[in-house]
């Protein structure tokens, strides 16, 4: 029997009861990457692939408990950020994450859903922009994220730079800007330490079954963190994984499939 403990990584996040995309994409993305996920549950959504018809907050001091319960006992290798929902939970969370030094701290700025539909609180923004993200070691946001958060419109490749440092001065210490909704071209991310910009490239697939591709990006570089990575070969791993995961969609139900997060054992049966 092998004793040795895996890498810890830990989601703070809502919950899709479709399984495409927060914790449950989390969880999966860690396990294919070699590393123990565990969670932190902050809303529990009621979707499927056609889009969410609402979400449930836990109480904050529910989030930061669980947050506290797992670090302090089993140890995290490295944390990331899903659905904060509310100004209320992103206090707790930056509390219980910097009292107890929960680093490197990777946040998704989830504001939507795939479909558009809202998962934050009216409250969230401000609170996103100044209480969490200046805890960042890296945020990943979409291009309607960017939009939300600084005011930039990207539309070209050029733009994609402006955002990067737009992003960068609300206090993060790295910065990767998805370009995947882009009209066209490959998908290229930008990836911005206030100093080196890096530009990655991957081609683009023809699918609209992507559910959960945010999600899965970022909790790949946590993994890859967790395992002891550097930040921009942890960024170009997770870019590897989430292609193969795009390529690896599926459809599911009547609306958008998910990703497929285990495309390394992708053998069905009957296959």
């Amino acid at each position: 029997m092998n004793s040795q403990q895996p890498p810890t990584a830990l989601t703070i996040a809502g919950s899709d009861s479709g399984g495409g995309a927060g914790v449950q994409a989390d969880l999966k993305t860690f396990l294919a990457c070699r590393v123990h996920g565990m969670s932190a549950i902050t809303a529990v959504t009621v979707q499927n692939s056609l889009g969410v018809t609402g979400f449930y907050e836990l109480p904050p001091h529910a989030v930061a408990e669980q947050i506290e319960s797992v670090a302090t006992d089993i140890g995290v290798g490295a944390a990331k950020t899903g659905m904060l929902a509310s100004a209320a939970i992103m206090a707790a969370v930056a509390e219980v994450v910097t009292r107890l030094s929960i680093t490197p701290f990777v946040v998704d700025p989830v504001a939507a859903s795939q479909h558009g539909d809202p998962l934050l609180r009216p409250d969230a923004l401000e609170a996103l922009r100044d209480v969490i993200i200046p805890l960042a070691s890296l945020i990943t946001p979409n291009l309607g994220e960017v939009r939300l958060l600084t005011g930039v419109d990207v539309r070209t490749r050029a733009d994609m730079d402006e955002a990067a440092r737009a992003l960068f001065a609300l206090g993060p210490r790295a910065v990767l800007v998805k370009g995947g909704h882009l009209p066209e071209g490959d998908a290229v991310d930008v990836l911005y330490d206030g100093t080196t910009t890096v530009e990655l490239t991957a081609p683009r697939h023809d699918t609209k079954h992507t559910h959960g591709s945010g999600d899965t990006l970022a909790s790949a570089i946590t993994a890859a963190l967790a395992r002891g990575l550097e930040l921009p070969a942890a960024v170009r791993e997770a870019k590897a994984f989430i292609s193969r995961a795009v390529d690896g969609s599926f459809p599911l139900g009547a609306g958008l499939g998910p990703v497929g997060h285990f495309w390394r054992v992708r053998d069905w049966p009957g296959s």
